[in-house]
């Protein structure tokens, strides 16, 4: 495995050289499966790409997007979907086309989320998954205890996911209490995986999750097992201030 880890000076950095890594893929695959996730932290990263595909110095019309997670019962028609938002954040801005885009199973048993996950695997996995961290260390919505082994699935939302999300919402009562999510398995597969934070709420829970042990109680540790592991930080993620 390899794990790199990159301090940078604040955010339009680390969207900037985030937006590099994912310009990179894209030049050796124009055709390439990214997971791109949803939250405030990537939006930098995907208003650069969109910034250079309007510049004419990135194509990204050849990407299949997957989902990373959603809130169980939210089709993506609902502007607060995290389906809707990925398609207004990311597929739109890089005129990627809607055909491109591959949903999770909405409300499904786990017979349909084992046949989503065996579909990706006989596609050849994902070449790029694109990352934030939650404040209890969960990726996508893995909360914690989750391990190396879990798989797309239905979850119960935490209550560190409810506050966090509540924003989105308009507050934690409006929340839906459950969501479904690929698994780390599926994620740890991926050929290459970005992993971005910034702020210095993020700080404790960065170092536990990179220099920790691995743990099903940080759910983000586990990317100290996958292959290849880009991880961009702003000072404040890394240093707490």
């Amino acid at each position: 495995m390899r794990l790199s880890i990159t301090i940078l000076k604040d955010y339009d950095s680390v969207s900037r050289e985030g937006a590099d890594v994912v310009a990179g893929v894209i030049a050796a695959n124009p055709a390439a499966r990214i997971v791109a996730a949803m939250g405030d932290t990537p939006q930098g990263l995907y208003g650069e790409l969109a910034r250079r595909s309007d510049a004419g110095e990135l194509d990204a019309s050849g990407l299949f997007v997957y989902q990373l997670d959603e809130y169980a019962g939210v089709g993506p028609e609902d502007p607060r979907s995290l389906a809707g938002w990925l398609v207004r954040s990311f597929m739109r801005p890089l005129r990627i086309p809607p055909e491109n885009l591959v949903l999770l199973p909405r409300d499904a048993d786990s017979a349909a989320y084992a046949t989503y996950d065996r579909s990706i695997a006989e596609a050849g996995g994902y070449d790029l998954v694109i990352l934030g961290i939650g404040p209890n260390g969960h990726i996508g919505f893995n909360e914690p205890p989750a391990d190396g082994s879990a798989p797309t699935r239905a979850v119960a939302l935490s209550p560190a996911s409810i506050a966090s999300s509540a924003r989105y919402w308009g507050s934690a009562d409006q929340v839906p209490r459950r969501a479904i999510t690929v698994g780390i398995a599926g994620l740890l597969k991926a050929r290459k995986m970005l992993l971005l934070a910034c702020g210095s709420h993020k700080n404790e829970i960065v170092r536990r999750a990179l220099l920790g042990p691995v743990t099903a109680e940080v759910p983000a540790s586990y990317l100290q097992e996958a292959d290849e592991v880009t991880v961009l930080l702003d000072r404040a993620a890394w240093n707490g201030s």
